[in-house]
């Protein structure tokens, strides 16, 4: 039985001062720490050292070019959360071929709409090659019959490959490092283009400002490695600060939520992220959880990020995990994006979860965060979410791209050393939201206060009635708490145009019976009303129906279009 990898070290730390990502491989691999890969009862499946996975990736890049293939090339790696994919992704690397990470079934619903997607993506990216785990690669020949590829298979079945005798390349900064796909959560995913530098700056300021990384750190990730919180935040910026990470398979923390307190709690794990639902799942388990001994006295960095921040969700893991040595302050609220590579913002060590509650109407009517008082009849908390990273700009402009002072709401622009090349094959989609200036249109809103950014949601998901900007989330968050059987994240508002009016809809995943289905649209449409004074429809959808993005990001405009065309498949249906 092997041994966890140490979290201690004999080299000194850098925080990812390197030219590129292989350059930091190389120093880390003069050390002891490296990967470590659990099961689903939270045994040691497979240890992955960095002087190990140098060494296979080097072999496995001589392999790569062993079939032919020229510098550029573009290999899909379907992102399995194994050692395997690891080596793959770096062997690409130095062989001078660009990875394309792209999501396991998991993630989606049914093997055909899975190879779909897949097939689109590996087409988009120019794939030459795509390497998946055993359990699938055989699915995915029609794929690459019909695409022409050099390979189809397993990283083992390279070992039948002929390396290549020629001097591998060297990577430069301004090289392709790898494609990372877009969520996808407004519009179809895109493979973003990251260069090697815009990477390494990422990775510095992830590790020195927003981690702030010490030597004996420890990480653990559930997070999938095709996303680019798992990919860069926990993989890469890991790596570039020769950090240990305790990885398990998002798949297995969906089952078993618990097991990512307990391995944080027995691997003496330092620092983790998760989005708001991630948190979530382990308040639902809380009893499961309590009879695990835990001791999270350890966690020092208990990240936030990846969808919009749920205040009462962190609020009430701390309540329920306080007695097992969780520190509150430990929570670190962040922003990004996979076009800025990851991260654009952290809050400041030791600040918690600070949160702005602010008046809805005023929001709403005047696009202003003004601060609820007694005779504000609407309430919303927002969370702040900290200050960019070293070298990073941002601006919140108007619709007529006028800086806006502190509580102005408008969208969010970002300019900087992390951003994206562009839309891998894109010109006209780089061009709409990157500027010849370098300043980049998130696609978000939000607003400053106190130095610090504050999101408030997307811009394409707002609902716009009668003058007033209604954010969706609101609609869900109201009925969410008038519906207490209706999960959280299980529900999306958006609206239509009927008949030359904008029409709210509200989807809920619920499994009323019969007899309660009315009472239950209902409440709905009661809350509505009595929170936001609107009318709208309601759609109540079996289990599993609402469309979500290869992340887990819920797509309300995936749900919208399905809804316009019929194929959003309600169990029942009234005007409300």
């Amino acid at each position: 039985m092997s041994l966890p990898l140490p979290s201690g070290n004999s080299i000194p730390q850098r925080k990812g001062d390197f030219p590129t990502i292989l350059a930091a491989l190389d120093y880390a691999a003069t050390g002891e720490t490296g990967l470590d890969f659990y099961d689903v009862r939270g045994n040691l499946g497979a240890s992955l050292s960095y002087r190990q996975l140098r060494d296979d990736s080097l072999d496995l890049a001589r392999r790569l070019l062993g079939l032919g293939l020229g510098r550029g090339a573009r290999v899909a790696l379907v992102a399995e959360t194994s050692p395997d994919f690891v080596r793959a992704f770096f062997a690409c690397l130095y062989a001078g071929l660009v990875p394309a990470p792209v999501p396991l079934p998991a993630a989606l619903g049914g093997r055909q709409a899975y190879l779909a997607h897949i097939g689109k993506l590996a087409i988009d990216s120019r794939a030459s090659v795509l390497l998946a785990p055993a359990t699938v690669a055989a699915w995915f020949e029609p794929v690459a019959e019909s695409m022409g590829l050099r390979l189809c298979g397993t990283v083992a079945s390279l070992a039948a490959v002929e390396p290549s005798t020629e001097a591998l390349p060297v990577a430069g900064p301004d090289d392709l490092a790898y494609l990372q796909f877009s969520s996808g959560s407004t519009r179809s995913p895109a493979g973003v283009a990251v260069l090697q530098k815009a990477l390494m700056a990422n990775v510095a300021g992830i590790l020195s400002h927003g981690l702030r990384i010490r030597p004996g750190d420890r990480a653990m990730s559930w997070l999938p490695l095709y996303h680019d919180m798992g990919l860069v935040g926990f993989l890469l910026a890991s790596l570039g600060g020769q950090i240990t990470v305790d990885f398990l398979a998002t798949q297995d923390f969906a089952r078993r939520p618990q097991l990512w307190l307990s391995l944080i709690s027995d691997r003496r794990a330092t620092i983790s992220y998760s989005p708001s639902f991630g948190y979530e799942l382990c308040i639902r388990r809380a009893e499961q959880v309590a009879a695990l001994g835990l001791d999270l006295s350890c966690w020092r960095v208990a990240g936030i990020g990846g969808d919009m921040i749920r205040p009462e969700v962190l609020r009430r893991f701390s309540a329920i995990f306080a007695g097992h040595g969780f520190d509150p302050r430990a929570f670190v609220p962040s922003y990004g994006m996979a076009e800025a590579t990851l991260a654009l913002t952290f809050t400041p060590e030791g600040q918690g979860l600070e949160v702005d509650e602010i008046d809805v109407d005023r929001m709403e009517h005047d696009e202003i965060a003004v601060v609820a008082h007694g005779a504000s009849r609407r309430r919303r908390k927002v969370v702040l979410c900290g200050t960019p990273i070293p070298g990073t700009e941002l601006e919140i402009r108007d619709a007529e791209g006028r800086p806006l002072g502190e509580r102005r709401i408008g969208r969010i622009y970002a300019r900087g050393p992390s951003l994206m090349a562009g839309y891998d094959g894109r010109p006209e989609e780089t061009a709409a939201i990157l500027s010849p200036e370098g300043w980049l249109d998130t696609g978000d809103l939000g607003y400053r206060l106190a130095g610090q950014l504050v999101i408030t949601g997307r811009a394409k998901d707002l609902i716009i009635i009668n003058g007033r900007n209604i954010w969706p989330q609101d609609l869900e968050w109201s009925v969410e708490q008038a519906v207490p059987e209706i999960r959280s994240g299980k529900i999306a508002a958006f609206s239509i145009e009927d008949e030359g009016e904008e029409v709210v809809v509200i989807a809920a995943e619920a499994r009323p019976s019969a007899g309660a289905a009315e009472e239950l649209e209902r409440t709905i449409a009661g809350a509505l009303r009595a929170q936001h004074g609107i009318a709208g429809r309601v759609v109540l959808l079996p289990p599993g129906a609402l469309p979500y993005t290869s992340s887990g990001k819920l797509s309300r405009t995936a749900a919208r279009q399905r809804y316009l065309t019929g194929t959003l498949l309600p169990a029942i249906e009234r005007a409300a």
